[in-house]
């Protein structure tokens, strides 16, 4: 099975040695939550042209590929990306995709993260919702499926790019102020603000789907102004 874990905030410019700390920070919280992610597993960074090649997870090495990302950007001012990938023969694969530290007034910043699981694997999904947001500090998260985001289209007008929830989800604390009383998802505030919501049982797309429609209509799914002047509602 393959799930998402992601991230999105609004235009919060940092330099590149703030956005290897936190890809550190992230990497570091992966690497105990999924067995792939540790245990001496070797991660491989991809780039547009050139074969694929495998990187260490410490700040200098995680900071000398972003460096390297920010020669080859075609705008300064959409931040610094990465792609990294990791497998094994268990039937493990992640692939986290960050782009990052930009003041871009019409592209999010963003870290989404794949996770290509065996059947019948236990996956934390609130727990790695948890290190984005606690690494990242963004403005909404969410982890879901193909399956949900097709339900949310299709039954709920959502739309690519917007503010949404999966089985889990994370708000901003300009969100979390507008969560509407008959909520019925578990809560937990989160150290640095904001709030997880735990929705519903992992594929349970319907109860996804109810839960998007209470908040957005709460006001807390308002997407960001456009032209963006802030990184979270």
């Amino acid at each position: 099975m393959r799930r998402v874990v992601r991230g999105f905030w609004g235009p919060r410019e940092e330099p590149v040695e703030a956005v290897a700390g936190r890809w550190n920070l992230m990497l570091d919280r992966l690497a105990g939550l999924l067995p792939v992610a540790g245990a001496g597993g070797t991660w491989s960074r991809v780039r547009e042209s050139g074969a694929a090649a495998e990187t260490g997870t410490d700040e200098a090495s995680l900071l000398a590929a972003l460096k390297v990302q920010q020669q080859e950007a075609r705008y300064a001012s959409d931040g610094a990306g990465l792609y990294l990938v990791i497998g094994d023969e268990q039937g493990w694969e992640i692939e986290a995709r960050g782009l990052a530290g930009g003041a871009s007034e019409f592209l999010l910043n963003s870290i989404v993260i794949g996770v290509r699981s065996p059947d019948g694997a236990d996956v934390p999904d609130a727990e790695l919702l948890t290190a984005v947001a606690e690494a990242w500090g963004p403005d909404f998260g969410d982890v879901t499926d193909d399956d949900v985001l097709d339900a949310l289209e299709d039954d709920a007008g959502f739309g690519v790019g917007e503010p949404g929830v999966g089985w889990v989800g994370y708000l901003s604390p300009g969100r979390a102020a507008l969560l509407p009383d008959g909520l019925t998802a578990v809560r937990k505030e989160l150290t640095g603000g904001g709030v997880l919501l735990d929705i519903a049982p992992q594929g349970d797309a319907r109860a996804v789907v109810r839960a998007y429609v209470q908040l957005r209509d709460a006001g807390a799914l308002e997407p960001l102004p456009r032209p963006m002047d802030r990184p979270a509602l």
